[in-house]
C-alpha cells in the first residue's frame, strides 16, 4: 500500500462534505493521524491517516491540483 504525498498546508478536497457544507480541509499536522481544519466553519479534527487517504478526492497545493 502506498502513502499519499500530503504535506502541511495542503488543502484536501474530500469525497463527502462536512455538515457545514464545505468539503475542503487544511492539513495542520501529519503523522499516524492528520489534524485538519474545515475551511467552511473552522472546526478542527484528528483523523487516522488510512481513513483520510481513503476519503480524499484530490489534493490542492499552492492553489494547484496534484495528480
Amino acid at each position: 500500500m502506498s502513502v499519499m504525498d500530503i504535506q502541511l498546508g495542503d488543502i484536501l478536497q474530500m469525497k463527502k462534505a462536512h455538515p457545514c457544507g464545505s468539503a475542503q480541509w487544511e492539513v495542520l499536522r501529519i503523522g499516524m493521524d492528520f489534524r485538519m481544519k474545515c475551511l467552511g466553519c473552522g472546526h478542527e479534527i484528528m483523523v487516522p491517516r488510512l481513513k483520510t487517504e481513503k476519503n480524499v478526492k484530490k489534493v490542492l497545493r499552492d492553489g494547484k491540483e496534484l495528480g
